[in-house]
């Protein structure tokens, strides 16, 4: 890595447990979800930093993520990107912590369409000792298809497992 490249990355990271995903040069991951956790439901997420205050992640819609009318569902949409808060924010130099979301506001700008990567652009507009506030815009083809803005508020400790 050139020394250019050196002094872009030295304000970002990237989330606990990351690796290199071998099918993506460049690109993260933490492997494949639990099968019966509802983050798999988006399916593989990876994520990179992208300079100071700047992270990517990215899904992959199928279609298993399309609605009834033949674009991609918001609720796979809104979950995508509430994912990508955590593991863009953290690329993008968010401060390693559990966190919950606190709130997310989609604008849904064009139809996303299955079999073309989402990639999520996520800016870290400002951290505070409690929460991290979030904003970015989702692009397709290099196209946008929603923005978003979005509090990841801190918390203590993490909930337990639930019991079954």
């Amino acid at each position: 890595m050139s020394d250019d490249n050196n002094e872009l990355m030295e304000d970002v990271g990237l989330p606990r447990g990351a690796t290199p995903d071998p099918d993506n040069e460049g690109w993260f991951s933490w492997g494949d979800f639990p099968r019966s956790s509802f983050a798999a439901a988006t399916g593989r997420l990876l994520f990179k930093p992208d300079g100071p205050g700047r992270g990517i992640a990215r899904m992959f819609p199928t279609e298993d993520h399309m609605n009834m009318g033949g674009s991609l569902h918001g609720g796979a949409v809104m979950s995508f990107i509430d994912m990508s808060m955590f593991a863009g924010g953290l690329c993008a130099g968010m401060e390693r912590a559990h966190y919950v979301t606190l709130d997310l506001t989609t604008h849904f700008l064009a139809r996303g369409q299955a079999g073309s990567p989402l990639d999520a652009h996520v800016e870290l507009v400002k951290q505070t000792r409690g929460h991290a506030f979030l904003q970015g815009v989702v692009k397709q083809n290099g196209e946008p298809c929603y923005s978003f803005s979005g509090t990841l508020k801190k918390v203590n400790r993490p909930n337990g497992p639930s019991a079954r």
